[in-house]
C-alpha cells in the first residue's frame, strides 16, 4: 500500500453526514424479527387460560347471566392488554440491548477518526478496516495493505479473497459481484481476516449487496433453551392432569344431580386453577429485564440463555491486557547494548535510546493507532525531532504483518532517495531470532527482557536493516534481511485498581480465575501477584511452549494449580477451555480477536471485549463487556445468580399457590360441600398471582450471601424434584388450613358468608406464600428487605379483596357476602398459622436437605 501514513483523511463533516442520513435512512436492514402488537395479541388470545375464560363467559351467557359473562370477557381483554404491556416492556429492553450491541465503525468525520455506530454511516464516509472487522457497508478501497476478506456470507466460497486499492478508473465503475480476487470493492457483512485498509462507503442498508439479495445473516430462530423446555414440559403435565381431573369432576357433579352447566363451570374453574399460565410470563420477563439490568453493569447479553449458565460458572479464563490492566501503555525503560535507560515524561534521551524509539515508530500500522504505538508516540514526543513524525518523502513500500508464527511487525520504507530501511518491532524472542547475534549477545538481550518482565512490564524488541537500493522482489520471510538489534522497550500497563477486590470476590464465590496472555511469563507472573492470582507455587505458570508438548489428557492434569498461562497462542486458548471442561468446570472465557472465536464458542459462556474486541469475537460470544473490565464480569455473575434465584423463587411460589386454589376447587365437590370457586374467583386470584410472580420476584434484591455460595452444579435444573416437593409441601399445608376454615365457616355461617370467609383466607394465604418465598431467611428480615414493588402488590391485592367482599355489586357478582368479625379473625389466624408453618418448614423441617439456592 503506497500511501503516506502521516496524511490524515478528511472524511465528511458532521452536518453533511446528518443530511445524507436523513435522505438515505440508517445503514440497517428492516427489523423483521420484532413482533407487532396484532401478532402478540393473537398469540395471547390463544393461551389455554384465556380460552378457558372465554368458554366460561359463553356458558354464563347461555345461563342468562350477561353480567358475569361480560365481566369475564372484559377480564380477558385486560389480561391480553397486560400481555401487550409486558411484551412491549420486553421488546423495549431487547431493542435497547440491540442498540448497545450494534456494531461500531472507525470512520473519519470532521477530519478525525472516531468510533460511530455502523447504522449511522452514509455514502461518502471514509471507514478504516482492520483484521477481525465486519465490513459495515459496501465501499471502494482507497488504500489496502495485505487485505484479505472472507466473502463466504455472500458467495458461499470459504477461501478469503485479496483486495487492492482502487485506481482512478474504479471511482466511476459499478461494483461487480462479490467473490473476485484482487478487486478494490468490499461488501457489507463480509469479514476482514487479514491486513487493513481505508474504504469510501458507496452503498448502505437495503442498497448494499447484502440488502439486495436478502441474505442478512439469516433469520433462523434459535432452538428453545433448557429453561423453556423444562417449564414447557412441566406445564404440559399440569395441563393434562388438569384436563383429566376436571372431566372427572364434571362427571361426578352431574352424577350427584348438579346442573350440567354449573358442573361444567366448576370443571372449567378446576382446569384454570391447575394450569400454570404464569410460567410463560416468568420465562419472558425475567431474562429480558435481567439482561437489561446486566447492561446497566456494562455487560451486554447477546444470548439470553447465557443468564442461565452464569450462575453455574466455576472457572474464569481472562486476558491480561485491558481486562486486568488498564491498557494504557507508557514507555518505562529502554535497553540498548547492555545499558538501561529510564524513560521519564518530558525528559530528553541520549542518542542510542532515541534511535531505538524512532525505529519503533517506523514499525507501526499505517492506519489507526494501536496502544503500543500511542505509548511510543508519547515517549518520542520530547525526545525526537518533530515529535517522531516521518521525515518528508518517506513512503511505506512493503509490510510483513504479525502472524502466530512470527510475533513481529516489519515495515519497509523508501527514504525518498532510493535507500530502503526495514524496521521490526515485536516479541523479544522473535526479533532477537531475526538478528544475527552471537550466543553471548542473544543471551544478554533475553536476560534483560526477563529481568524487566519480572516487574510486570511488557517487552518489545526493536531492530532495523538496511536493504539494497532498488529492491523490488520481497522475500516471503523478513528473516532474509540483515537485521541489527537496536534494543528493548519496556512498557508499563498498570493493574486496574478494582482487580484485587474482584479477584477476592471470585475466590469467595468459589470461582477459579485463570489468566491467559500472550505476554512474557515474567510480566504475567508480576501482574498476577498484584491481582491476587496463584502465581508463585510450583507449576503455577504454564507456558505455550509447554502446552505444545502435552496431549489433551496431560494438559487437563497439568492445569491443576495453574494460575497463569503465558506466551499463549490464540489457538491454544481453545485447548485450555476444553481441558478445563473435561475436568468438570463450567468455563467463562474472555477474548477479543478473530482467533479467539473458537475458544469463545467452545466456552460455556464466551465473553467478548466491547472496546477493543473484533466483531467476530462479539458474534461468537454470549456476553460482551462494554467497558472491558473484569469487575464487570464478576458483577454479571452475581447478577446472573440473582436472576436465576429469583426465577426459581417465582416458579416455586406459582406452583405452591396453585395447590390450594386447585384443592379448594376440587375438595368441596368431593366432600359434598357447596362449590367454593367458579371461574370468576379464579380470574380474581390470577390477577394477584401473575403480577406478583412477574414483577415482585423479578425486582427482588440479591440475598446477602449470594456471592459466598459455591457455583450451582452444572446439572442443577431450575425447578427440580426438591423444588417441586418444597412447593407441594407449602401448598398442601395451606390447603389443609383452608379446608378446615371452609368447613368451620359452613357449619356456622350462611353459604355466601362462608364462601367469603374461605376466599379471604385463600387470598391472605396466597400473600403468606409470597412473603415466605421471597428470601431464604426469617420473616422479620424478609419484611425489612426493600422491594417497593412487593409492597405495592400486597396493597393492591388487599384493596381488591376489600372491594370484592364489601362492594355490593362486586360481592354479588362473586356470590360473596361480608363475613362477621369472628370469621375475619379466623381468616387472619389461618394466614398467620400458614406463615408460621412455612417459616418452620424453612428453618427446621426442610433445612437438612434443602439446596443452598432452592
Amino acid at each position: 500500500m503506497k500511501r503516506d501514513p502521516g496524511a490524515v483523511p478528511s472524511g465528511l463533516d458532521s452536518g453533511e453526514a446528518a443530511r445524507r442520513l436523513a435522505r438515505d435512512g440508517p445503514n440497517a436492514l428492516p427489523d423483521s424479527g420484532r413482533r407487532r402488537w396484532p401478532r402478540i395479541a393473537a398469540d395471547a388470545a390463544r393461551e389455554p387460560m384465556h380460552a378457558l375464560m372465554v368458554g366460561a363467559a359463553l356458558l354464563y351467557l347461555l345461563l342468562g347471566e350477561p353480567l358475569e359473562g361480560g365481566f369475564l370477557f372484559a377480564v380477558v381483554g385486560v389480561m391480553v392488554a397486560m400481555t401487550l404491556y409486558q411484551e412491549g416492556r420486553t421488546q423495549r429492553a431487547l431493542q435497547a440491548l440491540r442498540a448497545l450491541g450494534a456494531p461500531m465503525a472507525l470512520a473519519w468525520r470532521d477530519g478525525r477518526a472516531q468510533r460511530i455506530p455502523a447504522g449511522a454511516l452514509v455514502a461518502g464516509d471514509l471507514v478504516e478496516l482492520g483484521e477481525g472487522d465486519r465490513v459495515p457497508a459496501d465501499g471502494l478501497l482507497l488504500a489496502a495493505s495485505g487485505l484479505q476478506v472472507d466473502e463466504s456470507l455472500l458467495t458461499g466460497e470459504s477461501v478469503p479473497v485479496g483486495k487492492i486499492a482502487a485506481t482512478k478508473d474504479d471511482n466511476e465503475a459499478r461494483a461487480p459481484a462479490p467473490g473476485g480476487a484482487d478487486l478494490p470493492w468490499v461488501f457489507s457483512g463480509t469479514l476482514v481476516v487479514q491486513g487493513h485498509g481505508l474504504a469510501r462507503i458507496r452503498a448502505t442498508g437495503a442498497r448494499s449487496e447484502i440488502g439486495r439479495i436478502g441474505a442478512a445473516l439469516g433469520r433462523l430462530a434459535p432452538p428453545p433453551g433448557r429453561l423453556r423446555r423444562e417449564t414447557t414440559a412441566l406445564a404440559r403435565r399440569f395441563a393434562l392432569l388438569g384436563g383429566l381431573v376436571s372431566a372427572a369432576l364434571v362427571v361426578l357433579l352431574v352424577a350427584r344431580g348438579a346442573e350440567p352447566v354449573q358442573a361444567l363451570l366448576a370443571g372449567i374453574a378446576l382446569a384454570m386453577s391447575m394450569l400454570p399460565g404464569e410460567f410463560p410470563v416468568i420465562l419472558t420477563v425475567f431474562p429480558a429485564i435481567g439482561a437489561w439490568r446486566l447492561a446497566r453493569s456494562q455487560v451486554l447479553t447477546r444470548r439470553l440463555a447465557a443468564i442461565e449458565i452464569l450462575g453455574s460458572t466455576s472457572a474464569l479464563c481472562v486476558d491480561k491486557t485491558g481486562t486486568l490492566t488498564e491498557n494504557r501503555l507508557a514507555v518505562a525503560r529502554l535497553w540498548r547494548a547492555g545499558v538501561l535507560h529510564h524513560a521519564t515524561a518530558g525528559a530528553a534521551l541520549a542518542p542510542p535510546p532515541r534511535e531505538l524509539l524512532a525505529c519503533a515508530l517506523r514499525a507501526r500500522r499505517a492506519l489507526g493507532s494501536a496502544p503500543r504505538d500511542g505509548a511510543f508516540w508519547r515517549g518520542a514526543g520530547p525526545a525526537l525531532p518533530g515529535g517522531g513524525a516521518l521525515p518528508a518523502g518517506w513512503t511505506l513500500v512493503h509490510e510483513y504483518g504479525l502472524t502466530p508464527a512470527r510475533r513481529a511487525l516489519v515495515h519497509v520504507w523508501d527514504e525518498g532517495d532510493g535507500r530502503l530501511l526495514a524496521a521490526a518491532k515485536g516479541a523479544p524472542e522473535t526479533v532477537v531470532a531475526l538478528c544475527r547475534l552471537d550466543p553471548a549477545q542473544r543471551a544478554a538481550a533475553l536476560d534483560a527482557a526477563a529481568a524487566m518482565a519480572v516487574d510486570g512490564l511488557r517487552l518489545l524488541a526493536v531492530a532495523q536493516a538496511r536493504l539494497p537500493a532498488g529492491t523490488a522482489r520481497w522475500p516471503a520471510d523478513p528473516a532474509a534481511f540483515d537485521f541489527e538489534l537496536l534494543g528493548l522497550a519496556a512498557l508499563a500497563d498498570p493493574l486496574r485498581a478494582d482487580i484485587p477486590a474482584a479477584v477476592g470476590a471470585c475466590r469467595t464465590a468459589g470461582l477459579r480465575v485463570l489468566m491467559i496472555t500472550g505476554d512474557h511469563a515474567g510480566t504475567a507472573r508480576a501482574i498476577a501477584r498484584q491481582a491476587g492470582l496463584a502465581a508463585d507455587g510450583p507449576g503455577a505458570v504454564l507456558s505455550g511452549a509447554e502446552i505444545a508438548t502435552l496431549d489433551d489428557a496431560a494438559l487437563a492434569r497439568r492445569l491443576d494449580g495453574v494460575g497463569v498461562c503465558a506466551r499463549i497462542a490464540p489457538e491454544q486458548k481453545l485447548r485450555i477451555v476444553q481441558a478445563l471442561q473435561r475436568q468438570g468446570a463450567v468455563v467463562a472465557m474472555t477474548g477479543d480477536g478473530v482467533n479467539d472465536a473458537p475458544a469463545l464458542r467452545a466456552a460455556d459462556v464466551g465473553v467478548a471485549m466491547g472496546l477493543r474486541g473484533t466483531d467476530v469475537a462479539r458474534e461468537a460470544a454470549e456476553l460482551t463487556l462494554l467497558d472491558d473490565r473484569f469487575s464487570s464480569l464478576v458483577e454479571a455473575i452475581a447478577a446472573g445468580r440473582r436472576i436465576f434465584g429469583n426465577m426459581r423463587k417465582s416458579m416455586r411460589y406459582v406452583m405452591a399457590a396453585h395447590v390450594p386454589i386447585a384443592g379448594m376447587a376440587l375438595l368441596p365437590a368431593l366432600l359434598g360441600w357447596p362449590i367454593l370457586l367458579y371461574p370468576l374467583h379464579i380470574v380474581f386470584l390470577e390477577l394477584v398471582i401473575t403480577p406478583a410472580c412477574s414483577v415482585a420476584f423479578e425486582n427482588e434484591p440479591a440475598e446477602a450471601d449470594l456471592m459466598r455460595r459455591p457455583p450451582r452444579p452444572p446439572g442443577d435444573v431450575l425447578f427440580g424434584g426438591r423444588a417441586i416437593a418444597s412447593a407441594l409441601l407449602q401448598g398442601i399445608w395451606l390447603l389443609c388450613l383452608l379446608g378446615a376454615l371452609y368447613g368451620w365457616a359452613l357449619a356456622w355461617l350462611q353459604e355466601p358468608e362462608a364462601r367469603a370467609t374461605a376466599f379471604v383466607g385463600l387470598v391472605l394465604g396466597n400473600l403468606a406464600l409470597l412473603v415466605s418465598n421471597r428470601q431464604g431467611h426469617g420473616v422479620i428480615r424478609i419484611l425489612r428487605t426493600g422491594n417497593p414493588v412487593f409492597w405495592g402488590i400486597v396493597g393492591v391485592a388487599l384493596l381488591l379483596l376489600g372491594l370484592a367482599v364489601w362492594l355490593p355489586a362486586l360481592a354479588g357478582l362473586l356470590s360473596l357476602a361480608p363475613p362477621p368479625a369472628s370469621a375475619l379473625a379466623a381468616t387472619g389466624g389461618v394466614a398467620l398459622l400458614a406463615l408460621g408453618g412455612l417459616e418452620l418448614r424453612k428453618w427446621k423441617v426442610w433445612q437438612p436437605w434443602r439446596h443452598p439456592t432452592a
